[in-house]
């Protein structure tokens, strides 16, 4: 007996409805698989700091304590509860942003889901305990604040600029890309209208003052300071450092000026990360932050007037460097002293499941992760400028161009920020990197749906 057509629509309308529930059920456990089968959180060098803030009431150098209160919800889970919200949040992100874009049904976002959980650093970052995840998603919000606030409910726009600002607040680099973002909107906003709206930047903008507000009112609420996180002038003197150009100021200047560092410039470790971060007995005995801020912060300064052409080759170079680096799972690795202790201070119930964790074993091997993840990363970057590339020679603006575009520019911005200040690491890149192989993704839908239509309008003719 065959079925009728009300049947069978039915029939194919419950298939559909199952396969968006696995689909929503599956797609989070994906994203979270690194951290379950480690068998606790995902941890890393800088994890431990952000913990300590709620304990230790006190600032930091570029450890948010935004962040930190949100580890704190999340503590009596071992921080699973953060895990999952962090998983839920990027699906729907991801499920929001290729609904404007007409992508819609459960398999297009199960495949697009498991091939960005397949072929970047996404399922990491989700996994770990740290501010990564929201470099990424964030530019996709505020992109949707932007440019798609029409087609967003009430209720969607309350919580993309929630969320936009929340994560702003995490990372002064995040809110520096964010603000940069939205910065170039404005100025380009008599050339796209249509595209944007000033109402939707304002919105956006909005967010990221009620960001910088919550790092004021977080630092104020656990340390009793209303200010800025630190760490601007002890990270750029970190880069200069590395670049030697610290080295190059020490040696002209130190016969007429009485600096801590002159005894030491010939004793200068190699890197920023070893000088601030290594426990090098120089920094110690120097007294680390409490005692050379103002030295290294005044270095910094006077080293941007005395050489401004070394200083700008050396920021190019950085930028440069920085777009490259995009390997996944840097400082993700199982010799974390300081995370360990802070963990096992605070939190000794967790100490047994944090060791246990096949991280703290050396077993993860980033090396095979790399082999897929680095040329996927690399190759969609190369995409977005031809995705430009043929925008312009088109002399046409499209959805999938504006999106390409402020993906590029938040790449960009990362890398300078990121580059010129903090010196390159691949964990800067890979955390945000993924957007363009969300985007490339995005664009070979359309492509593929446009191809499509064309066929079928040469079939009729």
């Amino acid at each position: 007996m065959e079925t009728s057509i009300p049947g069978k629509v039915l029939v194919a309308q419950a298939r559909r409805s199952n396969a968006a529930r696995i689909a929503l059920f599956v797609l989070p456990l994906l994203m979270l698989a690194p951290a379950i089968w480690n068998g606790y959180p995902l941890l890393q060098y800088d994890t431990g700091g952000y913990l300590a803030r709620w304990y230790e009431g006190y600032l930091v150098i570029n450890r948010s304590t935004s962040y930190g209160i949100y580890l704190h919800l999340g503590e009596q889970t071992q921080f699973w509860l953060n895990l999952a919200f962090q998983a839920i949040v990027s699906l729907w992100i991801i499920q929001l942003t290729l609904r404007v874009f007409g992508i819609t049904g459960p398999f297009r976002l199960a495949a697009i889901g498991v091939g960005l959980i397949a072929t970047t650093a996404l399922p990491w970052i989700t996994s770990m305990l740290l501010t990564d995840i929201f470099a990424g998603l964030s530019v996709l919000t505020l992109f949707l604040l932007i440019a798609y606030r029409n087609q967003t409910t009430t209720l969607e726009k309350i919580l993309l600029f929630a969320f936009t600002a929340f994560a702003a607040s995490t990372h002064s680099a995040t809110m520096i890309v964010l603000s940069g973002v939205c910065a170039a909107g404005w100025v380009l906003l008599p050339w796209l209208r249509g595209r944007i709206t000033a109402s939707g930047l304002t919105q956006a903008s909005s967010a990221l003052v009620l960001g910088a507000l919550l790092v004021l009112g977080c630092n104020y609420a656990l340390s009793g300071k209303l200010t800025w996180t630190p760490g601007g002038s002890g990270v750029a003197f970190g880069r200069m450092l590395q670049d030697g150009i610290v080295k190059r100021y020490l040696d002209d200047h130190c016969p007429q000026q009485q600096l801590k560092l002159c005894p030491y410039k010939d004793e200068l470790p190699p890197t920023g990360d070893d000088f601030l971060w290594g426990g090098n007995n120089m920094f110690d005995k120097l007294g680390r932050f409490d005692g050379m801020s103002d030295e290294m912060e005044f270095i910094s300064k006077q080293a941007l007037i005395v050489y401004p052409w070394l200083q700008a080759k050396a920021a190019a170079k950085a930028t440069w460097d920085q777009l490259v680096h995009v390997a996944t799972g840097e400082g993700t690795n199982g010799w974390l002293p300081h995370t360990y202790g802070i963990i096992e201070r605070y939190l000794p119930e967790q100490s047994k499941a944090m060791r246990a964790a096949k991280q703290q074993h050396w077993d993860i091997n980033f090396d095979a992760v790399n082999v897929v993840h680095v040329p996927v990363a690399l190759g969609s970057m190369v995409l977005m400028l031809a995705i430009l590339g043929s925008a312009a020679w088109r002399r046409r603006l499209d959805d999938v161009t504006l999106l390409a575009g402020t993906v590029t520019l938040a790449l960009l911005g990362n890398a300078m920020v990121c580059g010129i200040i903090s010196g390159p690491h691949d964990r800067y890149g890979s955390r945000i990197v993924w957007i363009a192989t969300f985007t490339a993704m995005i664009a070979a839908v359309a492509y593929l749906r446009h191809s499509r239509r064309g066929t079928d309008e040469d079939a009729t003719d």
